[in-house]
């Protein structure tokens, strides 16, 4: 009865973030049961070029680090925001939801290429982090009951907790710019006078993903969060 609950709970989470956090704790599972090694997986410019590994410009963002703290905390907000937005301003358009996943892993790619980094799972995370935040901006959250501040604030709040675990914020940066840049070509430019949308999802996406049953203009209102995780849990200012 367990087992058929656990299976039915987890066949309820959307498509995308079901697909995404399954393959990171595989990946990690993997590489915990020394399957594989994290030197098979990382980014890396002259192996993907010159050896033909291009399965590393996937893999580099399905491992988030050896199981601990920081993995878990990585699991949890990759999971609770990949599906809020999947959920929320996504839904019934799964094929701009693996779009926006395509041109966000592109444009990591292309700047980690510069910064050296050799994983960017967390960057994309933050991603995800940002481009919630910024469409939920009136959503006041509680962050481990410490800090209390509207949403767009959050990947910054993040950053600065990075900060403070020793990590560094160059891949918290990286995540929040790319997030800026789709933010900006898909929901600030197309409405600018003059402005029009730059991103189109190609329609061999719309193809694969998109069901013409559901309703694509159902937007929830942002306290229609999934999950119950205190860590950046807020509610709608007004609610």
């Amino acid at each position: 009865m367990a087992y058929q609950t656990l299976q039915q709970e987890y066949l309820q989470i959307p498509v995308v973030t079901r697909a995404y956090t399954t393959a990171c704790v595989l990946t990690t599972a993997a590489v915990q049961l020394e399957i594989i090694t994290p030197f098979q997986l990382y980014f890396n410019p002259d192996l993907i070029l010159r050896n033909y590994q291009v399965w590393r410009l996937i893999t580099n963002f399905l491992f988030f680090g050896p199981v601990g703290f920081n993995f878990l905390f990585n699991m949890i907000f990759l999971y609770r925001y990949c599906r809020m937005l999947e959920e929320g301003s996504f839904r019934g358009r799964t094929a701009d939801f693996v779009f926006m996943f395509l041109f966000g892993g592109l444009l990591m790619t292309i700047f980690g290429t510069f910064v050296s980094l050799v994983f960017l799972g967390q960057a994309f995370t933050i991603m995800l982090v940002y481009v919630w935040s910024r469409r939920n901006p009136n959503v006041r959250m509680n962050f481990f009951g410490l800090l209390n501040f509207q949403a767009p604030f959050l990947p910054w709040v993040l950053m600065g907790f990075s900060l403070l675990l020793g990590n560094s914020i160059i891949v918290d940066l990286l995540g929040i710019a790319v997030g800026h840049v789709y933010f900006f070509l898909e929901d600030v430019f197309p409405n600018q006078p003059g402005g029009g949308r730059w991103l189109k999802t190609p329609f061999i996406l719309k193809m694969l993903f998109d069901n013409p049953e559901e309703d694509g203009n159902y937007n929830p209102l942002p306290e229609e969060r999934p999950g119950g995780f205190p860590w950046g849990d807020g509610q709608q200012l007004g609610g």
